[in-house]
C-alpha cells in the first residue's frame, strides 16, 4: 500500500518537469493544484508527498493527452543515484535476492504509486505490480509502467549480465510498441491477467558486482532511520512504534495495542494497512533497529540481544537477523568494528 502523506524528496517531480519542458508543457501547468512551486522545489530541504506527485503526474498526462508510453519514458530517466541512499543500499547488496528485499522493504523511499509484491516458484521469480487504490483509471497505466521500467533500469545498473525481465501488463496493447521493446529488451505481453516482471529464480543468489557487506549494512541502517523519521510524522504507525519501543523485551500484542489506542483489532489492521504497513512489519522494524544498536553500541552478546528483544529461541533471532542483513549477527558486528 502507498502511504500518500509520507514525505519524499522532490527528485521525481524534477524528472517530470524536465520531461514536460521537453514536450512543451510549462511547470505552472504541471504543478496546478499541488500547492508546490518551482522555487520551493529547489530548496535543499524541500519535501513533497505521493499525493502531490500524483497531482503533477495527472496534470502532465492530461496536458499531453494521455500517451500510452509516458510511464516508460519517465521510468527510463531514473538512475540509482536519483533515489539517494536507497540507491546506494541496492547497489551494495550482496545478491539480487538481498537487493530485492531492500527494495520492497523501503519502497516508500522511492517515487512509486503502486504496490510491489514478490513471489517465486521452482523456476521463476515474479515482481507483482498493482496500482494503489485511489489511482484514477487513466493514470494506472502510467504508474505501473513507470515502476516496471524503473525496476528494469535498476536491474541493469546492479548487473549488466542479468537477462531482460519477462514483462506482462494487464492494460491494452499500445499504439506504438517500439519504446517498450527499447526499454525492456523484449516485447511485453498485454491484456494479461497480472502486471508481472519475471526472472529465472536461479539468478537471485548470484553475487552482485558491487557488493560490499559493510556498505550494505550501513546504507540499510540509514534507509531505515530515514523511513522511520518520515513515518514518525504521520499517522497511526507512529503511535504503534512508540508503544513497541517502550517495551521491546515484552512487546505488546496487536490486540493490546488496539485497546491502548482505542480501536478494535480489525480497525487497527485496516488503518495500518492504509498506511502501508502492519503490526508485524512495525515489530520487525523496531527489532531490527534495536538489534543493531545493542550489538554495536551496547556491545551486548548475541544471546543478550535476542533476549532483550523478546526472542525465546536464539536461532529465531539469528534467522531474523540474517533476513534483515544477509548475514548473521556475529558477522554483522565484525563488519562494523
Amino acid at each position: 500500500m502507498v502511504d500518500w502523506d509520507i514525505p519524499r524528496t522532490p527528485a521525481s517531480i524534477g524528472v517530470l518537469l524536465a520531461l514536460a519542458s521537453e514536450r512543451g508543457v510549462g511547470p505552472e501547468t504541471c504543478l496546478s493544484g499541488s500547492r508546490l512551486t518551482v522555487v520551493g522545489l529547489q530548496s535543499p530541504s524541500a519535501e513533497v508527498t505521493a499525493r502531490q506527485e500524483l497531482t503533477v503526474v495527472t496534470n502532465l498526462l492530461e496536458a499531453l493527452e494521455y500517451p500510452d508510453d509516458l510511464g516508460v519514458d519517465v521510468g527510463l530517466r531514473y538512475r540509482l543515484a536519483t533515489y539517494g541512499i536507497f540507491g546506494f543500499a541496492l547497489i551494495s547488496s550482496p545478491t539480487l535476492r538481498s537487493a530485492i528485499d531492500v527494495g520492497v522493504r523501503y519502497l516508500d523511499l522511492t517515487f512509486a504509486a503502486s504496490s510491489l509484491g514478490t513471489r517465486a516458484n521452482d523456476h521463476e521469480f515474479h515482481f507483482v505490480l498493482e496500482a494503489a487504490p485511489g489511482i484514477p483509471d487513466r493514470v494506472r497505466r502510467f504508474e505501473i509502467e513507470r515502476l516496471a521500467t524503473a525496476i528494469g533500469v535498476i536491474k541493469r545498473e546492479l548487473s549488466a549480465d542479468l537477462p531482460p525481465f519477462g514483462v506482462q501488463f494487464t492494460h491494452p496493447y499500445p499504439a506504438n510498441i517500439d519504446s517498450y521493446v527499447a526499454a525492456f529488451g523484449i516485447e511485453p505481453a498485454f491484456d494479461a491477467p497480472e502486471n508481472l516482471l519475471t526472472l529465472p529464480v536461479g539468478l537471485l543468489d548470484l553475487p552482485l558486482p558491487q557488493a560490499n557487506e559493510y556498505n550494505s549494512a550501513a546504507t540499510q541502517e540509514q534507509c531505515r532511520n530515514l523511513l522511520e523519521e518520515r513515518r514518525s510524522r504521520t499517522g497511526l504507525s507512529g503511535q504503534v512504534r512508540d508503544l513497541l519501543l517502550a517495551s521491546p523485551s515484552q512487546p505488546p500484542t496487536a490486540d493490546e495495542i488496539a485497546h491502548t489506542v482505542g480501536m478494535s483489532p480489525r480497525t487497527l489492521r485496516h488503518r495500518l494497512g492504509a498506511e502501508g504497513t502492519s503490526y508485524r512489519e512495525l515489530l520487525d522494524e523496531i527489532r531490527q533497529r534495536l538489534a543493531e544498536e545493542m550489538l554495536i553500541k551496547g556491545r551486548l552478546t548475541v544471546a543478550e540481544t535476542a533476549n532483550r528483544l523478546g526472542y525465546v529461541e536464539l536461532s529465531s533471532f539469528s534467522q531474523a537477523f540474517r533476513r534483515w542483513h544477509g548475514m548473521g549477527p556475529r558477522a554483522f558486528r565484525a563488519s562494523r568494528t
